[in-house]
């Protein structure tokens, strides 16, 4: 089954026993952005088309944020995108962007852990989350000798939604986030990405 079947993170739930909360877990971490990012933000909504279909969302608005963020992390993480994740027959697709370590064997190499997955909707925000839920389980149990807590972010690039999942429980965090507001949405991927890396160290640690 794959994940785009999930229509409800309801059914989600339900099928992997998962409990389903909310709270504000987001700390924002304040983040550089650069005036180049800022104006070309602005050129590209202002003068294209960004959110006609869910691969111009992604090509266009949440590709770019996850980017210009990712590039202080590069040394630990490929950002992948559209990348093959399969666990079982109940759980395979093509989440839309996947952040990942960095394998030693050289960037082509897709390398557990999975920490962040990322889906991009036309405002079915509950469809988007019942499918990147879906992902969350998936990268969870392919980790599976890894106690890592797995990230997931849902947007239609206007709108960012942010939720985690550590063992059977889901937290969505309350507040979201909007492209509008660029310094406060930054702040809440940075964090993101921040956490991931300190998982990350302590699994080297370990």
């Amino acid at each position: 089954m794959a994940f785009s079947s999930y229509k409800t993170i309801s059914e989600v739930l339900k099928t992997f026993q998962i409990i389903y909360t909310e709270a504000n877990f987001i700390v924002e971490n304040q983040f550089n952005i650069s005036d180049y990012f800022r104006a070309d933000l602005a050129f590209v909504t202002q003068e294209g088309v960004v959110d006609n279909s869910e691969f111009a969302i992604c090509e266009n608005l949440i590709y770019p944020v996850l980017k210009e963020v990712w590039k202080c992390y590069y040394s630990n993480f490929i950002l992948w995108s559209h990348q093959s994740l399969t666990y079982d027959q109940n759980l395979s697709g093509f989440p839309e962007y996947i952040l990942a370590k960095r394998s030693p064997l050289g960037k082509v190499v897709f390398e557990k852990p999975y920490f962040l997955l990322v889906e991009a909707k036309q405002d079915k925000f509950d469809e988007g989350w019942a499918q990147c839920l879906a992902e969350m389980v998936a990268a969870q149990r392919l980790n599976d000798e890894f106690q890592i807590i797995i990230f997931g972010i849902v947007s239609n690039g206007d709108r960012w939604q942010f939720g985690k999942l550590e063992d059977k429980i889901f937290t969505r965090n309350q507040t979201f986030y909007t492209i509008q507001e660029l310094d406060k949405l930054f702040a809440a991927v940075n964090y993101v990405f921040q956490q991931c890396e300190a998982q990350l160290n302590n699994l080297v640690v370990a």
